[in-house]
């Protein structure tokens, strides 16, 4: 508590607030807690409008029924009380008010709000990412492109690779053939086409002699560059 408080105000919430057994005992009231708070809010106070009830720790061990009640409601309590305490409790009460109600205050509350609000925002930007990865990935997606193109893809959203690593890098993660000596080597796995992450583009090539041959290439698809850029910036 503050050295000119005559109770202890929190600023949790939308509006000050004090706390019932605080001002139960500041008023001096003879009746114990557990009877006066329930026959003060006999006079059409309502839970979660003027007061809101909590449990607060105890010296006894056991949790002890308290409330947060609004200034409003705590000045009608201490009018109800109609002695000196309960006088000098609302003249304060009322200074809380006009304190709570002065331009600096309601500027430092819209400045709080502002900067409350920013902070969410950037929060958002920054859940916001991999979105923003999924639609620079999908700029470049309306072309299949090679594993090498891939490889710049990723340097461009922060993955170092080159193009050689990320053969070995997609072999070892089960998207690309294995075998030294297999002729279907870096080849798409079933897994991966059943994915929709490659296609194969074949092309046919006259040789010299006049016999020709195919030559297979592997390259990711769209959809597969938007996959291998969020899986291995590490925002899928």
């Amino acid at each position: 508590m503050q050295e000119n408080e005559l109770l202890k105000v929190s600023y949790n919430t939308e509006r000050p607030t004090v706390s019932a057994r605080d001002l139960h005992d500041f008023l001096e009231v003879g009746t114990p807690f557990d009877k006066w708070f329930p026959r003060m809010c006999e006079y059409g106070f309502r839970d979660g409008e003027d007061f809101s009830t909590f449990l607060s720790e105890s010296t006894g061990g056991r949790p002890a029924q308290d409330a947060q009640l609004t200034i409003e409601m705590a000045k009608e309590l201490c009018m109800i009380q109609r002695n000196e305490r309960g006088k000098q409790a609302r003249q304060y009460f009322i200074q809380v008010e006009n304190d709570w109600n002065s331009p600096d205050k309601i500027m430092a509350r819209a400045l709080k709000v502002a900067d409350s609000t920013i902070r969410r925002l950037e929060v958002r930007v920054e859940e916001m990412r991999p979105k923003e990865i999924f639609a620079d990935a999908v700029a470049t997606s309306k072309r299949s492109i090679l594993i090498g193109e891939l490889a710049k893809l990723l340097k461009q959203n922060g993955f170092e690779i080159g193009q050689n690593k990320l053969f070995e890098l997609l072999r070892n993660d089960g998207y690309l053939i294995k075998g030294k000596h297999r002729s279907d080597r870096n080849m798409p796995t079933q897994r991966a086409m059943e994915m929709g992450l490659f296609e194969i583009k074949e092309t046919t090539i006259v040789h010299s002699d006049g016999h020709t041959s195919v030559n297979l290439t592997t390259k990711v698809t769209g959809k597969g560059q938007i996959y291998f850029v969020n899986k291995y910036t590490g925002r899928s």
